[in-house]
């Protein structure tokens, strides 16, 4: 076979996200898109912000030389000192251009983070309910991913961190607002976290770091703030994108940051420099860099995703299940009525109703919905539902 055992095996484990968008073509094919009701894909569909075009039409019609060509492989030193500025008030410590690299989207970014850090063998330790492509990102480098749960509100446990940290262990990899449960880590929990990697470290003689994926820092309700990671933890990276905050996912435009005095901070930022080069990204969109560049105090509506919350919570309230109302990101993670998620997800799909099953993030008995929808499939989805809970209850 052409294909390698690890690419075929990892394509018939893959994403439960991409099997439910191949199911919901097919209904949408047989019903009209009207009639069926996507919640599978996290697809942000609020638009950017009206500054984004204006700033986008203003960048492409200017033509200084070589705008097209390369740059250094940390992306326009001018781009990552704009980025820095605004870090340095997020993460409440003072960061510089030289801390900052661009990034082909959050993925590219944790991709660099680990092609840099994992030696053979090395392990993470991924937080369930996690985004699945986590396993793959780890591997790609050849490390071994370690899965922690948290605890019964999604919140860390910082006793099964520690039962699993060895001398192995290299990072610690979380995503807070958390996608699939719109949870955010409190920022007692994240200093007790760094305080346990810096005495991990101490102990086995290495240098542990969390490594913090924030492409939903700026998708949050009711007031809640995202903890400041670097001005928690020492030993720390900060990975994100613009796909969410500016709705620009297809573009492949983020970043990451290294604490400024992270442990052997140079030499890192050294490697994951050379890794963007070597992994084959080169660099950052150089277009999507200046646009960005003027736009680190703007970002979506806000709003829009809090209305959908609140229609989707008292959908699913009046019609029995239970779930955790999320503080962030555009998610809810419910649980499923009966034991299989799957089983359950497939009587969501008779209704027309596309949910993608909680194993898929290595939390079986859950479900996840994405609210990056108009408001009218929130509404018109509640008899089927309520038609499926009633199913798995009879």
């Amino acid at each position: 076979m052409a294909v390698s055992e690890k690419m075929k095996n990892f394509s018939e484990k893959s994403s439960w996200i991409r099997k439910m968008f191949e199911e919901g073509a097919k209904l949408k094919a047989e019903f009209g898109n009207k009639q069926v009701f996507d919640f599978s894909i996290g697809n942000p569909d609020v638009p950017p912000p009206s500054r984004f075009r204006q700033t986008m039409v203003e960048m492409a019609a200017k033509d200084t030389p070589g705008q097209h060509g390369y740059m250094p492989n940390g992306g326009y030193p001018w781009v990552r000192e704009a980025i820095a500025a605004r870090m340095s008030d997020e993460q409440e410590v003072e960061v510089d251009l030289g801390d900052i690299l661009m990034c082909c989207g959050a993925a590219g970014a944790l991709n660099v983070v680990m092609k840099a850090l994992l030696n053979p063998g090395e392990e993470v330790i991924l937080l369930t309910p996690y985004f699945v492509d986590y396993h793959f990102y780890v591997d790609n480098h050849g490390g071994i991913a370690r899965v922690v749960q948290t605890d019964d509100e999604f919140n860390l446990d910082l006793q099964a961190i520690e039962d699993t940290l060895s001398d192995k262990t290299k990072a610690i990899l979380i995503n807070s607002p958390n996608n699939p449960t719109g949870q955010i880590y409190s920022a007692q929990s994240i200093q007790a976290l760094g305080q346990l990697l810096e005495d991990a470290g101490e102990k086995f003689g290495t240098s542990i770091y969390l490594v913090s994926d924030e492409p939903y820092r700026k998708i949050i309700f009711d007031e809640y703030q995202v903890p400041p990671i670097f001005k928690l933890v020492r030993n720390s990276i900060v990975a994100s994108s613009f796909s969410k905050d500016l709705s620009l996912p297809g573009e492949r435009i983020g970043y990451v940051g290294v604490h400024p005095e992270a442990d052997d901070q140079v030499a890192l930022l050294n490697a994951m420099t050379l890794a963007t080069r070597i992994l084959g990204f080169i660099n950052a969109p150089a277009f999507m860099q200046r646009v960005v560049a003027e736009l680190q105090d703007a970002t979506v509506d806000n709003s829009i995703y809090a209305r959908r919350r609140e229609l989707f919570c008292q959908l699913l309230s009046d019609a029995g299940y239970d779930f955790i109302e999320p503080k962030g990101a555009f998610y809810l993670f419910p649980k499923s009525p009966i034991e299989d998620d799957v089983l359950f997800c497939s009587y969501l799909q008779k209704q027309k109703i596309l949910a993608v099953p909680g194993r898929g993030f290595g939390a079986p008995g859950y479900f996840r919905l994405a609210f990056c929808v108009d408001e009218d499939y929130i509404i018109r989805s509640a008899d089927g539902f309520k038609a499926a809970y009633n199913q798995a209850q009879s």
